[in-house]
């Protein structure tokens, strides 16, 4: 079963999905009812991906703000919704972090990871826990238990060395 989409303003499961292209670039956005209709998204005429982007209030001075690099200006920055370069993060950063916060949790991406790839984590996590016990289990001489914990790993290794071959198959 999918996991169903979150709004990108606010916690809400998202009912609205946009996309929309500009120059040959997909965005795409995903709004709860509500968000929607405060974003005039119902309004078909009235929308526009850009404008939700930059509804950012910015004085003029700041318009006239330019990438270092490759010097997209603030204002067109406002009106395409698309930034020039990568710098332009960098330049416009102290205007940006304001959208990002309204749009998303958080102004990092986390990512995600393959379910096989979060398996050999646990896996990797599960190893470390071991042999700290097998090294506390033998420094407390209790070698019945360091004995367990030494077998438990070799197994968690095993395991682990047979998912890897297995995937280079």
């Amino acid at each position: 079963m999918s996991n169903k989409l979150k709004c990108s303003l606010c916690d809400e499961n998202a009912t609205v999905h946009l996309t929309q292209i500009i120059n040959n670039q997909i965005q795409k956005i995903d709004l709860c009812e509500s968000c929607a209709q405060k974003k005039g998204v119902t309004d078909s005429e009235g929308f526009s991906l850009a404008e939700m982007l930059s509804n950012t209030d910015y004085s003029s001075n700041s318009l006239q703000q330019n990438c270092k690099s490759c010097g997209l200006m603030l204002s067109e920055f406002k009106k395409s919704g698309r930034f020039g370069c990568t710098v332009c993060y960098t330049s416009f950063e102290s205007f940006l972090e304001p959208i990002l916060d309204e749009m998303h949790i958080g102004n990092q991406h986390i990512g995600k990871l393959p379910v096989k790839c979060l398996e050999n984590i646990s896996k990797g996590e599960q190893i470390t826990l071991l042999e700290e016990k097998l090294q506390n289990a033998i420094k407390c001489e209790a070698y019945e238990d360091a004995a367990l914990y030494r077998d438990e790993l070799n197994a968690l290794m095993e395991s682990l060395n047979a998912d890897s071959n297995n995937d280079n198959l």
